[in-house]
């Protein structure tokens, strides 16, 4: 076994505990990261909000969709 396989592996096994913590917990996970947002735009002057505000989102659904379904963390409603 090379060290890539152990990677992968280490990789694989956060992927799935992080899948049962946005499970689990996805209100939670979603308002952590609003509040970083949050932050980050408060400690920038608001300068970077709009960026801030799409970071926040693209986490938001990247994490709610390690499941392969869009339903543990509300990231208010999509766009048509």
């Amino acid at each position: 076994m090379g060290i890539f396989d152990k990677f992968k592996g280490k990789a694989e096994e956060l992927k799935e505990k992080a899948t049962d913590v946005v499970d689990s917990h996805g209100d939670k996970v979603g308002d952590g990261l609003d509040k970083a947002g949050d932050f980050a735009d408060d400690k920038t002057g608001g300068k970077y909000g709009d960026k801030i505000d799409q970071g926040v989102d693209q986490a938001k659904d990247r994490l709610d969709g390690l499941d392969g379904q869009d339903d543990d963390i509300d990231n208010g409603p999509k766009p048509a």
